[in-house]
């Protein structure tokens, strides 16, 4: 199985740490935020990780290499300078990550999840993890019902919060320009685009599950996030985190 890690962000919210440095490559706990995706992918037997790149992409293949330190292969998908938001960018990683599901995480998450429990083969098009609302999205993403089944954040009830870690069929992107519409970026080349309008649409046919991770989850988006989060690995260690 492969997987995809989205870390072409341009990390403008924790300027000036990224004026040099991509998010993706920030330390907590002595090592980069992507390298605990690499170990744990790994770990359960993800042999190629794509990882799409824009600002400061030199930067990734000089801090990662060519992924033989974590004992898998590292494929590089270049964007540009701009980069293609996650609709676009997994949509231009798609030759690299071939026919099958693949696993796709933010590169700017921290997480005790264990990636061993995904499905291999969603029983749709796609397979989101949520957490709780932390402070800084208190409304919530999507709902989890109790079929299993997601639905959109247009639909009444509770909402969790997507965690940015996910099992996509490529099947998904199929029919992408209808959904999209003439959205900003869509008519570029390569096209711009959010996932999230092809999530809805999904959702909307039934074609969408979840799961609910209830242990530990960080959303590194601010210089203060980062920061508490270097301090609670290094005191506490991973198992001693909790959602933040």
């Amino acid at each position: 199985m492969k997987a995809l890690v989205f870390a072409a962000g341009l990390g403008e919210r924790m300027r000036p740490l990224t004026d040099t440095t991509p998010k993706p490559l920030l330390a907590a706990g002595g090592k980069p935020l992507i390298a605990w995706h690499l170990e744990r992918l790994a770990a359960i037997g993800v042999d190629e990780v794509v990882v799409n790149v824009s600002w400061l992409a030199e930067r990734f293949p000089e801090a990662l290499g060519d992924g033989g330190a974590f004992g898998l292969r590292i494929t590089w998908s270049h964007e540009g300078a701009v980069p293609l938001e996650t609709g676009g960018g997994m949509l231009h990683a798609l030759p690299l990550l071939g026919d099958a599901p693949f696993i796709a995480i933010n590169g700017d998450i921290w997480t005790d999840f264990d990636f061993a429990g995904l499905p291999r083969e969603p029983a749709g098009d796609a397979h989101l993890v949520l957490v709780d609302n932390p402070a800084h999205n208190p409304r919530g993403d999507f709902i989890l019902r109790p079929d299993g089944r997601l639905a959109s954040e247009d639909d009444a009830g509770p909402r969790l919060t997507f965690a940015g870690i996910g099992v996509y069929r490529p099947r998904l992107l199929q029919g992408w320009r209808e959904v999209i519409g003439d959205a900003p970026g869509a008519g570029e080349v390569p096209p711009r685009f959010r996932l999230a309008p092809l999530l809805r649409a999904a959702m909307a046919r039934g074609a969408v599950t979840g799961e609910h991770h209830h242990g530990a989850w960080t959303d590194v988006g601010t210089p203060q996030r980062l920061e508490a989060l270097d301090r609670a690995l290094a005191q506490r260690g991973p198992a001693g985190i909790r959602p933040g």
